[in-house]
């Protein structure tokens, strides 16, 4: 009984291997074919990834000529290998990360270099005895000194990479020279292969394709800005749905989830900064452009997210408003968040096309006239013949959006502020009217003759579908609509 057993065993493992090898080619195919559909998406969401790759290979191509031709390789020799590893280190997928780490490891390296010769020689003086430990103490010393340095937060935000280098530079230059006789010639090959691999990386990044950090976090804060005032127009479509639309799809539910993005995006916009710091003036952007106001800006769109994850638990929540307690706010608070979604809209858009808008300031009044209005309703005697706890989930999604229309006033004096200081374009009101008399041509316009006796005759009434003013009226309708409930 027990040989037969292991016999089954052994043939149930045997039959387990031979079954897992004959389906190894099918799950490898599997696996090849998600890896080519990532590839591709990640090639379609974002193509100067794929010029990235390219020109790190074109780069790594051109210093590679320091082995394949035969004089160069003459006077460098094996240092030339330093260029390839520059090349591999330094090269990042923006122009700030890329000249930041350039100019790190090469000011770290000739420092680093200059001091490591220097304790060379003040050990070379104390005889063939007293050398190997003077050249240790210095080691030590450096090293003991460069890593405390690296806790000071200025250091470490902007010239960690440096120190390491600094480090790693000064040891080799005197451990290695002690066995060998001629360190200025290593020195000096070592920091022209680094100093060339260096600026193929900063001349390709810069030249060709470039991608500047300082371009990518402006454009990442108005997508902010615009994704939060998505959010506000969708969650007013949402919580204030009628039994009708209830049934149907919602087509806004994905800008409920935008926000997620921003809440924790606080390490990718500090990084963006620094780097856009080392980047030479383009185009709008100029030397010391103020970045720390865009953090101040991400700061601020991260606490009204806040306030808006708050809002979208209200959404889920097992304990439901009555409808007549909604419908008692509605009007308010949708013109609340319609108002405030469209400031921080026409804030992203300021912000992207680096214009002034007199807009913002309107919805912003309109947003903050709603606020007051719905304190003094909420503060009325309506509500004393209410139950109390039948009220709090209504008033806590006010008192959020009441939250909310603060902090899109904070975040348009900070983007106020920064427009200030890079002098942004005046908004043209004549292109404004220009494209009016344009919409009283177009089809999709609706132009009314004056019915009212109480309207000249040389005045027309224009009905835009699009227009900012039926976006302040939606409360009233949304209001209507609930009434017939």
């Amino acid at each position: 009984m027990v040989s037969s057993n292991i016999d089954q065993e052994k043939s149930c493992v045997l039959f387990r291997v031979w079954k897992k090898i004959k389906e190894s080619p099918k799950i490898f195919m599997k696996k090849v074919l998600c890896i080519c559909r990532m590839s591709k998406e990640i090639a379609q969401d974002d193509p100067r990834k794929v010029i990235h790759s390219l020109k790190v290979g074109l780069a790594i191509s051109l210093v590679s000529l320091f082995y394949y031709y035969q004089p160069l390789y003459e006077n460098f020799g094996l240092s030339a290998m330093w260029a390839v590893m520059t090349v591999v280190v330094v090269f990042e997928y923006t122009v700030g990360a890329t000249l930041g780490k350039g100019l790190n490891r090469t000011m770290a390296t000739f420092l680093a270099g200059a001091l490591g010769v220097g304790a060379h020689y003040l050990a070379s003086l104390s005889g063939e005895t007293g050398e190997p430990i003077l050249i240790g103490f210095f080691v030590f010393v450096q090293a003991a000194i460069a890593s405390f340095i690296r806790f000071f937060p200025t250091v470490k935000t902007r010239y960690d990479y440096g120190m390491l280098i600094f480090i790693l530079t000064f040891s080799l230059i005197s451990v290695s020279g002690f066995r060998d006789d001629e360190v200025l010639k290593m020195a000096h090959k070592r920091l022209s292969t680094i100093f060339i691999g260096g600026s193929a990386c900063v001349m390709i990044s810069i030249f060709v394709c470039p991608v500047w950090a300082g371009e990518e976090l402006h454009y990442s804060i108005a997508h902010k800005l615009e994704t939060l005032g998505d959010f506000l127009e969708a969650f007013v479509g949402e919580y204030f749905k009628t039994s009708k639309e209830e049934e149907s799809k919602d087509n806004n539910k994905s800008f409920l989830e935008g926000y997620k993005s921003i809440l924790n995006s606080k390490s990718s916009e500090e990084s963006l900064a620094n780097f856009a710091r080392w980047e030479p003036g383009h185009g709008k952007f100029k030397f010391r452009h103020p970045w720390n106001q865009y953090l101040k800006i991400g700061t601020l769109s991260r606490q009204c997210a806040y306030r808006m994850e708050a809002l979208k638990e209200q959404l889920n929540s097992d304990t439901k408003v009555s409808p007549e307690i909604r419908c008692t706010i509605q009007e308010l608070c949708s013109e609340m968040s319609l108002e405030s979604s469209m400031a921080l809209k026409k804030l992203g858009s300021s912000m992207r096309t680096m214009t002034r808008t007199s807009s913002i300031e309107t919805h912003i009044a309109n947003s903050k006239a709603a606020v007051k209005s719905l304190n003094s309703l909420l503060q009325s005697s309506l509500w004393k013949e209410t139950d109390f706890l039948s009220i709090i989930p209504a008033v806590t999604v006010a008192s959020l959006l009441i939250d909310i229309v603060d902090c899109t006033q904070e975040i348009a004096d900070s983007v106020h502020v920064l427009a200030s200081l890079i002098n942004f374009d005046t908004f043209n009101e004549t292109e404004n009217k220009s494209l009016k008399e344009e919409a009283l041509q177009s089809p999709t316009c609706e132009c009314l003759e004056p019915t009212s006796p109480k309207i000249e005759n040389n005045h027309i009434v224009i009905q835009v579908e699009d227009s900012d003013l039926a976006l302040s009226d939606r409360g009233n309708l949304m209001s209507d609509k609930c009434n017939k409930i």
